[in-house]
């Protein structure tokens, strides 16, 4: 059975391993480094979205919530949802038209300021690094449980798989690797599904009402992981506009051709990973049944590994093959998940530093393209290392809380600006580093002091700090903002307020007048 197992996991692993050596072939500039050559299609990039969001935290981790808390951690789920729709609507246009390669693409063109776009790289690094701890976290609890092989010691082989992804084949790896990636992760849950429906003769009330039998109503209504009234709005507040401040989502815009077929990914984005989210009820509720909510906390006591162990019981049993090859298939998926998400946010991260702080910053874009390739690779180690020191110190804490803490970054920090930046016309560069400084400070402290870190010695009552941080965020910017323009020149302020109007026109036309996207 071990044997097979290996086997399994090594077949998924050398698929991925064999699209990055294709990619690797096809990578020399840097537009085919960082945006895939901006040429997919809106079917493709749909699938690598929804690979990129469909990762193995917040499946693994919203599914063990739903396990051990019930219907409380249903919200993560439904309010994912919600969320696409902001991305849709504010988010992918403009980001499509104004930007080249990063977030900070979109800052500097709006504020045609280093310090702006230096702003913008501190944001991104932090919300993907934040982001990244808990794929790492996931990743080290799932090959402990498959290969059994110390959790330090798989944090570092998925340290090493992710930064051979990056380094080799870019963008274009990290693409397709996400596509196989999601379209095995939704044949799994089709399985899996379809597999918990037939214990229960097709009757998925039977679920809810054995959940309730062996623990209690608590578990269908709302309080059981969130004990604050303001928990599931802040959540909710989170998710909706933390989304739309990702970088890493905001970089999968730039690998397609025009706005439009931007607009057609998130559409694909949204049939695909709202499908596949709203099966993370059935599938908790199915584990607790199952599989015991004493058996999910022995073996990962934040409930990480309810879904494989339900994978597991499902297939026949632990001591049966039936039993050990369905798990090794999920969690070798959820492997390959955790892969091509963190390569996705090494990537962003990486692009961050290169392209906007080493190039753009520090250079003033006067860069050859191999040596810009050369330094995101650079970063890429640099990333990838940091990346699994963390990862090392999220043994044990549910995953499902810490994309929380990522998302609300995102939620605070990046979204402010972003929106700002694109829609208020007397935005500057001090409302960009006063937006991103409070919301970043505000949303990490207010989360560490919180019931996710501190339990019941919590200080801040609220797990999402973002129903608070967010507004200190929008508060920061509007500060900066204000004082910096009544002490300023009207003639700076006037040319500022100028170069709104080209960079609105350009945000919602795609058409640049004076340039042709550049990366200053």
């Amino acid at each position: 059975m071990k044997a097979m197992t290996i086997g399994i996991f090594l077949l998924i692993l050398m698929l991925t391993l064999a699209i990055t050596w294709w990619a690797a072939r096809r990578t020399h500039t840097t537009s085919e480094f960082y945006a895939a050559g901006g040429n997919l299609s809106a079917r493709a990039n749909g699938f690598a979205l929804a690979g990129d969001w469909m990762s193995a935290a917040a499946f693994l981790g919203f599914s063990g919530l739903v396990s051990l808390y019930g219907m409380d951690g249903s919200l993560y789920a439904v309010a994912a949802l919600v969320a696409f729709l902001v991305v849709l609507m504010l988010i992918a246009e403009p980001v499509r038209n104004t930007g080249r390669f990063t977030f900070g693409d979109v800052i500097a063109e709006r504020m045609r300021s280093r310090h702006a776009r230096l702003a913008a790289v501190i944001g991104t690094v932090v919300v993907n690094l934040a982001y990244m701890i808990p794929q790492m976290a996931g990743a080290g609890a799932l090959i402990k449980l498959l290969l059994g092989i110390p959790y330090d010691l798989a944090i570092v082989l998925v340290g090493i798989g992710m930064m051979v992804y990056v380094l080799f084949g870019g963008m274009i790896a990290t693409t397709w690797v996400q596509i196989v990636k999601a379209v095995l992760l939704l044949v799994a849950a089709v399985v899996l599904v379809l597999m918990l429906l037939s214990a229960v003769h097709f009757n998925a009330l039977t679920l809810f009402a054995s959940v309730e039998h062996l623990y209690g109503p608590r578990m269908l209504v709302a309080g059981g992981y969130f004990q604050h009234p303001l928990d599931p709005l802040s959540l909710f507040l989170s998710f909706v506009f933390g989304v739309a401040g990702l970088p890493h989502i905001m970089t999968r815009f730039y690998t397609v051709r025009d706005a439009r077929t931007a607009r057609k990914s998130v559409l694909w984005l949204m049939f695909l990973a709202g499908s596949f989210f709203l099966v993370t009820t059935l599938i908790g509720f199915a584990a607790a049944t199952f599989v015991g909510q004493d058996a999910i906390r022995a073996a990962d006591k934040g409930g990480n590994l309810a879904l494989p162990l339900l994978a597991q019981y499902l297939g026949g049993g632990a001591g049966t093959l039936g039993g050990q090859i369905f798990l090794a298939c999920i969690c070798a998926i959820a492997f390959a998940a955790i892969l091509a998400v963190v390569a996705g946010l090494t990537l962003a991260s990486s692009g961050a530093i290169a392209h906007d702080l080493y190039v753009n910053v520090m250079n003033d874009g006067k860069v050859g393209e191999a040596e810009q390739v050369r330094i995101a690779r650079l970063a890429t180690l640099v990333v990838g290392i940091l990346a699994v020191l963390l990862g090392l110190l999220a043994q044990g804490i549910n995953v499902g809380v810490l994309v929380i803490l990522a998302i609300a970054v995102a939620a605070s920090a990046n979204f402010p600006v972003i929106l700002l930046s694109i829609f208020w016309r007397r935005f500057n560069t001090a409302g960009v580093i006063g937006g991103m400084a409070t919301g970043l400070a505000s949303s990490v402290i207010l989360a560490f002091i919180g019931p996710a870190f501190l339990k019941g010695h919590a200080i801040f009552p609220i797990v999402n700090p973002t129903i608070l941080s967010m507004p200190l965020g929008f508060l920061g910017a509007w500060a900066g903002t204000m004082i910096t323009s009544r002490n300023g020149r009207r003639a700076i302020r006037e040319a500022h307020e100028a170069r709104f109007d080209a960079f609105v026109f350009r945000a919602h036309t795609g058409f640049d007048p004076e340039r042709q996207h550049t990366a200053k």
